[in-house]
């Protein structure tokens, strides 16, 4: 697999609202938001919910289980941090409580197929850790 943690890039814009998310995601976790209000997942973290625009959001873990729904390779990266490792992998994940990410994938194997199942794998860059995804085998997830 590839080494990641070397990487120089710049890291997310860490909100009042959003350290939940960053501070889990550092721990190994996987937070979303719920709506106590329609019982649905959220993300990315927002002060309302943006299906019935309840003020009722709470932070809750995910199982970090999902299914890739698209996906790019990318071969030249927006930030010359990324060209190290490059060519690499961009997707849309549906999690499994609904709300749907934009992750790095990491490859494991073969270049995945939309639908596929993939798992919550945070990964180390820099002095960062990033919520990226990896594809496993039909049957384990």
């Amino acid at each position: 697999m590839m080494d990641y943690s070397a990487l120089d890039v710049p890291g997310p814009t860490i909100t009042k609202l959003s350290q939940p998310f960053w501070d889990a995601v550092s721990e190994g976790q996987l937070l979303i938001q719920f709506c106590t209000s329609c019982s649905k997942g959220v993300f990315y973290p927002r002060p309302i919910c943006p299906l019935c625009w309840a003020d009722a959001l709470e932070w809750h873990t995910a199982s970090g289980k999902g299914k890739l729904t698209s996906f790019t390779k990318i071969w030249k990266p927006g930030h010359p941090g990324w060209l190290t490792v490059a060519p690499y992998l961009v997707g849309l994940v549906q999690l499994h409580e609904g709300p749907t990410m934009l992750s790095h994938i990491l490859q494991e194997g073969q270049i995945p197929n939309v639908g596929d199942p993939v798992i919550f794998k945070p990964t180390r860059i820099g002095k960062l850790t990033l919520p990226f995804f990896a594809t496993v085998p039909t049957g384990e997830i």
